[in-house]
């Protein structure tokens, strides 16, 4: 692997005094060597190796022993000061959220959910919807056959008490972002805090997280379900906290007894003995094979705590299969783990460190040269990700490249590295607007030009395909993971 920029963190030592750079200290979890918490160099060195040949996109890992990081690694562009969009690891703060407003009396887990949201009701609820309860919602058993939707101009409580639920909650298991996001309603109403703003005191900054970030329904609740971001050591944290039932430097943070029925297996929801999505579910926790538990996100994000081995694996990634980055952890990374400290092995660990030191996601491949230098601006005609216009500044062959777009009435200009990750700022439709992004880029063929666009807080690497031919400019677009077609559709633009 190349050696590309500096936002690679290496494996921190406690007796090295080393700092990362974009990481507060007094807020980090204490660092060690693997060996000394009985993790073996070799063996974290074999999942990394793993990773990176049979996973395309992951972003960070970070693995915790006996409550210290032993070893913690970035993808490039991706970086330890960086946040990161959970997506459905959200949920498992929004638990916690639940948890602590049950310890303050403020709502309880048998309470119905109509209780809360007496404007909202249909006229004539069914029994079923009145005997809803918050556990209910809590281990995905609403009684829901179809998730209710979250339309952008109508109230999403009012939807969800709308909706059919031809089951007896309690008896029938549907993953179900919207039960999350009237949890997260709940808090709001009990509290009158979001539940971002309710963590903060409780959770967020007794556990050093700082900066979080979590996106907001139309009517000003947080997601719950998904919207936060935080970064990759904060993952870790909250996976230290259940490990240690709640407690986090010496005192009590969340009731032992919440954490104990968060993690459980609340309720069945398959069979299959070698998938992590049949091992039953908790309270916005899945439980996994191996005695381990998680909260998991979209796109492979991970909180994975085992606590049977005293440990917690942090991820986060743009995969399209999550089970593949199980299956990498549980076949590389668990027999890393030994039961008592192990002989330092410095030859081994230095490798590690070299390996963790210089992680990149690939960089876009290309060796052709341009028959001309672009020099034109090419208009493109309305279209859903707002690129009003776009042109490639090059004043040379094989010199620097930089795209310059407008995009949503905004011009951006975004260098591109050959061969390396380039950092800038970008918007691209309405799902990625204007945030962090790196892109690398290369001559594909004589008239093309590619480059791949991470849009390094979230899961997204876009590849945008440029063809210079006919007196058009062509733009194709691909995304690495997406809820819909990753293509989108192609663009022709005219010369301005």
């Amino acid at each position: 692997m190349k050696t590309l920029l500096s936002a690679a963190v290496v494996v921190l030592l406690a007796s090295s005094g080393v700092l990362a750079d974009e990481r507060s200290s007094a807020s980090s979890l204490p660092r060690s060597s693997p060996e000394a918490q009985g993790v073996s160099s070799s063996g974290v060195q074999a999942f990394v190796e793993a990773a990176d040949r049979k996973i395309d996109s992951f972003h960070s890992f970070m693995l915790v022993r006996h409550g210290h990081v032993v070893a913690e690694g970035w993808w490039a562009p991706y970086s330890a000061g960086s946040r990161h969009s959970l997506f459905s690891l959200s949920k498992s703060f929004t638990s916690t959220a639940v948890g602590l407003a049950i310890a303050e009396g403020k709502l309880s887990v048998d309470d119905e959910i109509l209780k809360f949201f007496p404007e909202d009701a249909p006229k004539n609820p069914s029994q079923h919807l009145k005997s809803m309860r918050v556990s209910d919602l809590l281990r995905m058993s609403t009684g829901h056959q179809v998730e209710p939707k979250r339309p952008r101009g109508e109230v999403w409580t009012k939807v969800f008490l709308a909706q059919p639920v031809p089951h007896k909650p309690g008896t029938h298991f549907l993953y179900n972002t919207s039960a999350t996001y009237m949890l997260s309603a709940i808090v709001q109403k009990v509290t009158g805090q979001t539940v971002l703003d309710y963590l903060r005191p409780r959770l967020f900054e007794p556990l050093g997280i700082e900066n979080p970030t979590w996106d907001t329904s139309p009517q000003g609740i947080s997601l719950g379900g998904y919207g936060l971001s935080v970064r990759t050591e904060d993952i870790a944290k909250l996976g230290q906290l259940y490990l240690q039932k709640g407690q986090w430097n010496g005192r009590p943070l969340v009731p032992a007894a919440w954490v104990d029925a968060a993690t459980a297996r609340q309720t069945s929801n398959g069979s299959n003995p070698k998938s992590d999505w049949d091992q039953g579910y908790g309270y916005q926790f899945w439980r996994c094979r191996h005695g381990a538990f998680r909260g998991d996100g979209a796109f492979g994000q991970y909180c994975i705590v085992l606590p049977e081995q005293d440990a917690v694996i942090a991820i986060t990634s743009g995969v399209r299969d999550m089970q593949a980055v199980l299956n990498v952890v549980w076949d590389h990374l668990l027999p890393a783990i030994k039961s008592g400290p192990l002989p330092a092995d410095d030859a081994a660990r230095s490798r590690l460190e070299a390996t963790l030191a210089h992680l990149t996601l690939k960089p876009q491949q290309g060796s052709a040269s341009p028959e001309k230098l672009p020099s034109r601006t090419y208009t493109f005609p309305p279209n859903d990700r707002k690129i009003e216009t776009l042109a490639l500044e090059c004043k040379e062959r094989g010199g620097p490249v930089t795209l310059v777009a407008r995009i949503g009435g905004t011009e951006y200009r975004l260098p591109c590295g050959s061969g390396s990750w380039a950092r800038g700022r970008l918007a691209f439709g309405p799902t990625l607007p204007d945030q962090p992004a790196a892109a690398s880029g290369a001559w594909t063929a004589a008239d093309t030009y590619e480059a791949k666009v991470s849009f390094s807080e979230t899961p997204f690497t876009i590849t945008l395909k440029l063809r210079f031919a006919d007196d058009q400019l062509t733009l194709d677009s691909r995304s690495n993971v997406g809820f819909g077609p990753n293509a989108q559709r192609q663009l022709i633009g005219k010369p301005r």
